[in-house]
């Protein structure tokens, strides 16, 4: 167990110290809301249940019966909650004899940005591990995949052939989104809303998107991509997003990627009796994930 003493914070003791830093840096945004739906959860679990309509009416030739077709169950999706704690120790003697402030509310601020850091992080890994097969989802398939397995056969949330961010790649995941069908294959109407890249794209999605006319090129075209509004919620850069190539669209399928967040945080304090040392501690209880693979859309980059 780690506990800060006197040893640890030396300099806080000494007169004369002109600053403390390291500990003080601005943060960014709460960027994690962007990449998920927020439910609130009162259960151990929670699961969310695929439930298949019906196909195409065929012909009814006369004098002959209807045909019938049947409904069921689909894939099963469980959100299991995690918890999340961190906490920290001082010594009364740390506490006492420390020059400058109470180190225990300066502490206290780090663990809140702790508990902020490890959300974005959990949050954003979603989309990061997205293409990992050691992540799968209810249908035995990692978030964007070419081969989510329904009862019309194999279906794509990923470009067929990965490419880089462009005015091409994107129109291809668009038009990939406009031609979705449900596990019948039946045609549904889903549209892209959201944007989703990481920082090292921010410029080039700002010329593809922003630019009057058509984007890298002498053409004099319009720029379809902004005269469709194509993303009628905005682009969002993320910071946690590990693979500098890799770009999603969130589309508004109901049920796609969501946060259940089972208890909010809370911080809390208390004295051990024998060593009068004083804990601090946050905790946290909430799962990410995804139910419905239709509610984003991706490529890792070429």
């Amino acid at each position: 167990m780690t506990v800060i003493s006197t040893g640890n914070i030396a300099k806080l003791l000494w007169p004369g110290l002109n600053a403390r830093w390291g500990t003080a840096y601005n943060e960014h945004p709460a960027e994690w809301k962007e990449l998920v739906s927020i439910e609130s959860s009162s259960m151990a679990y929670e699961e969310d249940q695929e439930m298949t309509g019906f196909g195409l009416a065929p012909v009814k030739p006369q004098g002959e019966s209807t045909r019938y077709d049947s409904a069921g169950q689909g894939i099963t999706t469980r959100y299991t909650h995690l918890a999340y704690s961190l906490g920290f120790i001082i010594t009364h003697e740390a506490l006492k004899d420390n020059l400058y402030e109470k180190i225990g509310m300066q502490r206290t601020g780090s663990l809140a940005f702790s508990a902020r850091q490890t959300k974005e992080n959990v949050v954003a890994n979603i989309y990061n591990r997205g293409f990992n097969s050691a992540y799968t989802g209810g249908d035995g398939q990692p978030l964007f995949s070419t081969a989510h397995p329904t009862m019309a056969g194999n279906q794509s949330n990923r470009l067929a052939v990965d490419a880089d961010l462009s005015e091409a790649s994107l129109e291809d995941l668009i038009i990939q989104i406009g031609k979705a069908t449900n596990a019948k294959g039946m045609k549904i109407s889903i549209t892209p809303r959201k944007l989703i890249i990481p920082v090292d794209l921010q410029f080039e999605a700002t010329r593809i998107l922003k630019s009057s006319g058509q984007s890298d090129t002498a053409n004099n075209a319009l720029n379809a991509l902004k005269a469709l509004n194509a993303f009628p919620d905005g682009t969002a850069v993320n910071h946690y997003l590990t693979d500098p190539d890799a770009f999603f669209i969130r589309t508004d399928a109901p049920e796609g990627v969501k946060l259940f967040q089972r208890e909010d945080i809370w911080f809390a304090q208390d004295g051990d009796f024998d060593t009068d040392n004083l804990k601090y501690k946050f905790y946290e209880r909430y799962s990410t994930g995804w139910t419905d693979w239709r509610g984003a859309y991706g490529t890792p980059g070429a």
